[in-house]
């Protein structure tokens, strides 16, 4: 039974969306006890400074080489290999020795090459560590080094693990890929409450490598049943992975460009107060959290959908619309009760131990600045992957060129005059001029796809966001007299009210405007709602039989 559940495939975009936004929340809320318990230990200081700066490099190398081959390049041309086999007709996955050839291949050049730039990295760390962090006096350095030769280590897993999430993605396997991330926070929250007894701050670095293999090693048994078996063999002759290296070139050139900007904000972070990168990243992963569930979550889901119909016009236009719409029904309402209930959102997840009311400041204003760019950072995955399926990775590389050498710039002009809200605001900007200027050259390439009801569908949600966030912010001053504001309890009640508020406010103006997406959502619960009656006529039907 749990085999036929974990290897089911999930041929629809919602259901998948939905399976990949379930999973991820449960991570996201992995990743709120994560902060709760750095934020409670060690506060918004010096030494989550050095812990969040230590992540810097070793994430760039992962996302440079991992993600560049991977989201341009390998779950298309795996798609459109698995696919030409199913349409002649093969039974198993081994009938396609291509494809597998293929995984194994890929897979080898990027552990490889993670290998080789990870003992390099941990052979010069200390000089890496001084370039990108000139505000730090040299014990801080010193530190943020040892750190970061330990972090070396997870790129090798997450490259491992990067090309089996691949596989099952391509495959429509989401419910175990979707899991990988439960199990990365669980392994640095491990390593938050235990290996810190342990080995003090390098506890939290030997977390965030247990996180990565744990990433990896429960994505294993799923794509050793889909057929795929492990062979050393390097072949850079093979058509499809040069394929993929093309294409990878403008995907890992637009990363390397974003990771820059994100050593600046680490740079620039470095000379401000103490605690302004750890305010920073706490803020980063608040505003994630839709993002995540809904942005990515569809995104993802999405893929193999828009890969497979890359070329017609007609499905194309249809999964993007309906997708995107979707998206922003979820994102809208979020970023304005974000906005209206920053405050209690951060003394509910941070507010407990060594977080003091600093850094809930510092951390509140960034908050706001980042939300503002929520819809663009949540749609941006998505129109993305249109470019990608169409196997043109060069144009999002020079439009993304642009708005972060844009934000670049107001990060060191902002973050001097506005400190970590400056960082923020400047991140924002850029993702929203990120997001014009893709929207604009697809539409020039593809055509309108279906804009009107986007634009309309926008507008109701943004109506129905704006009635929600006063009646949130009227319920907190309802709300006040009658709770203990001093206590996490009371904040906590004013918290909840005001956003379940919120939200059915939110769902009343969408039921008057008579939303597709809130319909459709209601009719997707009620068809799944575990205690609904089922026709006598249709129980054996409901039984799958």
């Amino acid at each position: 039974m749990f085999k036929s559940i974990f290897s089911r495939q999930i041929n629809s975009i919602t259901v998948a969306a939905a399976l990949v936004a379930l999973s991820s929340l449960v991570s996201r809320f992995l990743g709120i006890i994560r902060d709760r318990i750095l934020a409670g230990n060690f506060g918004a200081g010096t030494t989550l400074d050095i812990y969040y700066a230590a992540f810097r490099i070793p994430d760039l190398i992962f996302n440079l080489v991992v993600l560049g081959a991977l989201s341009a390049g390998f779950i298309p041309v795996f798609t459109s290999l698995i696919k030409n086999w199913k349409d002649e007709g093969a039974q198993s996955a081994n009938h396609n020795k291509e494809a597998w050839f293929l995984a194994g291949n890929i897979l080898n050049f990027l552990v490889l090459g993670l290998a080789v730039l990870s003992v390099i990295g941990m052979i010069f760390a200390p000089a890496l560590t001084r370039l990108i962090t000139p505000g730090f006096g040299p014990e801080e350095q010193a530190k943020t080094a040892a750190l970061t030769r330990i972090m070396f280590l997870s790129p090798v897993f997450l490259g491992l693990s990067g090309v089996l999430g691949g596989i099952l993605q391509s495959f429509k396997r989401f419910l175990i890929y979707s899991l990988a991330p439960i199990f990365y926070n669980l392994g640095i929250i491990i390593g938050a409450l235990y290996f810190v007894d342990i080995w003090g701050l390098d506890g939290l670095a030997w977390g965030v490598v247990l996180g990565a293999f744990l990433h990896f090693i429960v994505q294993l048994p799923a794509t050793y049943n889909l057929g795929f078996r492990y062979l050393f063999k390097l072949s850079w002759g093979d058509k499809n992975t040069r394929k993929i290296g093309r294409m990878m070139v403008p995907r890992t050139m637009s990363l390397a460009i974003s990771q820059v900007n994100l050593v600046v904000t680490t740079i620039i972070a470095s000379g401000l107060p103490g605690g302004s990168l750890a305010a920073f990243n706490f803020a980063n992963n608040l505003q994630s959290f839709p993002v995540g569930i809904f942005g990515i979550s569809f995104a993802i889901a999405a893929f193999p959908a828009l890969s497979e119909n890359a070329h017609n016009k007609e499905k194309l236009t249809e999964h993007f619309s309906n997708t995107i719409r979707q998206i922003l029904f979820f994102v809208v309402p979020a970023t304005v009760l974000i906005v209206a209930l920053r405050a209690q959102i951060i003394r509910v997840v941070l507010g407990t131990g060594n977080f003091d009311w600093r850094a809930t400041f510092m951390t509140m204003d960034a908050l706001g600045f980042f939300a503002m760019s929520l819809f663009a950072q949540a749609t941006i995955p998505l129109v993305v992957r249109v470019f990608y399926a169409r196997h043109d990775s060069k144009t999002p590389f020079y439009l993304g060129l642009v708005s972060i050498g844009i934000n670049i710039i107001l990060s060191f002009y902002l973050g001097k005059s506005m400190g970590v809200s400056g960082l923020a605001l400047a991140f924002s900007i850029a993702n929203i001029l990120n997001l014009i200027l893709l929207w604009t050259w697809l539409y020039v390439k593809v055509g309108v796809l279906d804009l009107g009801n986007i634009l309309i569908a926008t507008l109701k949600f943004t109506i129905s966001a704006i009635g929600a966030g006063l009646a949130a912010q009227i319920m907190k001053v309802v709300v006040w007299p009658f709770i203990d504001m001093t206590k996490f309890s009371g904040v906590f009640i004013q918290l909840i009210i005001s956003f379940s508020v919120g939200i059915l406010v939110y769902a009343i103006f969408c039921y008057l405007f008579q939303s597709e997406e809130f319909f459709g959502l209601m009719s997707s619960l009620k068809k799944r709602w575990p205690f609904r009656k089922v026709k006598i006529e249709d129980q054996g039907e409901a039984r799958g039989v």
